[in-house]
């Protein structure tokens, strides 16, 4: 990375953007919206842009748009992106901006990225003479479980695709300011499973004449936890989780059927592979072996998010330029989440990094993570990350991946 890149000023332009972000936050925090279509959400994103030079592109499947900033050069393109959909859970912040819609919440800092994205988008278009080509600002729906990314991508939204990609997401169990990333791996392959074991009601005082399907179901999940341990690779590892199990109507009836709900998490097509072939197989035989039956239903997620090694390198030079050596860290090992993003990464060089916000006075090791109904989140670090959405873009515009 250049040292104009690191001295570009961006550090002040973030402070200096800091209040219009965190209000822009509040008001997108406030009225949360779910899955592909979030109307209230890009209508204020839009807001925040209006009377910028900027080109709009839109695709029937979401709300998303693509912003796009053309520079005066003809060069290269980067992509920053900003995530808009919140979660449907009840928030118990007790925020003075706390939803005003039951039942849903921004638990996954959604709302930061897009005031950050925003952010960018006013400072980048303000400097616009000294960029060495053109930057395309994702506003993205859809992130959590909607596959908000591939829709986007398939409405033609993206094309030409860009030369790379970058992203940022807040991370409360991170120490707040600090940047954190890794080449390869860094958040896993998530699959939904479905699972109904379907056995032969009856009366509680007589199960020898029925077919019990609860003592079946919870068999599977403690034997779907020794595959794990002793069939998939310990250095490639999956994450079996039965997150729910759904059963009977009172407590004297025996029911026909129990349902069972969760995930399954991995990191290379190979130990995923043997995750779904396991669950088959264990499912149907301990069904078997009770004169049970069952159906198994797994539904593909995201793919495993894989950030280019020079991706990272420029990501770990730009923000040690901007904030110090210290305020970057090379993360040992990946993270079980998922993310849409990698739906982009599939196709173009790039890399997400985590963003730490832990709030004013909480420790990072046990404040409230990600997806809680009371996460809180330190808003001053929405500054660092418009700076380093930005020193970011110019520096790879400027040189590429040669950092």
């Amino acid at each position: 990375m250049t040292s104009q890149s690191s001295s570009n000023g961006w550090v002040e332009a973030g402070m200096a953007m800091l209040p219009e972000m965190v209000a822009l936050r509040r008001a997108i925090h406030e009225e949360p919206e779910l899955g592909l279509m979030t109307p209230k959400t890009t209508a204020r994103a839009k807001e925040a842009l209006a009377g910028l030079p900027l080109e709009f592109f839109e695709g029937p499947s979401t709300t998303g748009f693509i912003a796009l900033l053309r520079g005066p050069a003809n060069g290269r393109t980067v992509l920053l992106r900003g995530d808009m959909d919140a979660l449907p859970l009840q928030e118990d912040t007790g925020l003075a901006f706390t939803s005003h819609e039951d039942g849903k919440m921004h638990a996954c800092g959604h709302d930061t990225h897009v005031a950050m994205l925003a952010g960018a988008a006013r400072a980048l278009c303000a400097r616009r003479d000294r960029l060495a080509g053109s930057v395309m600002f994702m506003f993205q729906p859809g992130e959590e479980g909607h596959h908000g990314a591939r829709f986007m991508l398939d409405d033609g939204l993206i094309d030409p695709l860009p030369n790379a990609a970058f992203a940022l997401h807040v991370a409360p169990n991170l120490p707040s300011g600090m940047f954190g990333s890794r080449p390869g791996p860094l958040l896993a392959a998530a699959d939904r499973i479905v699972l109904t074991v379907t056995g032969k009601g009856g009366h509680a005082s007589q199960p020898h004449l029925a077919v019990d399907p609860i003592p079946v179901a919870c068999e599977i999940v403690t034997a779907l936890q020794s595959l794990v341990t002793r069939r998939i690779p310990a250095f490639d590892p999956v994450v079996i989780t039965v997150a729910r199990i759904t059963s009977g109507t009172t407590n004297n009836v025996i029911p026909e059927t129990a349902e069972m709900e969760g995930t399954i998490r991995s990191f290379s097509p190979e130990s995923r592979a043997l995750a779904h072939e396991g669950l088959h197989r264990i499912a149907t035989n301990i069904a078997a072996a009770h004169r049970a039956t069952v159906s198994v239903e797994i539904i593909p997620g995201f793919p495993v998010t894989l950030c280019d090694s020079a991706a990272v390198a420029l990501a770990k030079s730009t923000v040690q330029g901007l904030f110090g050596d210290a305020a970057w860290l090379t993360m040992p090992s990946p993270i079980m989440g998922a993310e849409d993003f990698s739906y982009v990464l599939q196709k173009v060089p790039g890399a997400m990094v985590m963003l730490g916000a832990t709030p004013e006075g909480g420790d990072f090791r046990t404040c409230c993570g990600l997806h809680s109904n009371r996460m809180v989140l330190d808003e001053s670090v929405m500054a660092r990350g418009m700076a380093m959405h930005c020193a970011y873009a110019e520096a790879f515009l400027s040189d590429g991946f040669d950092c």
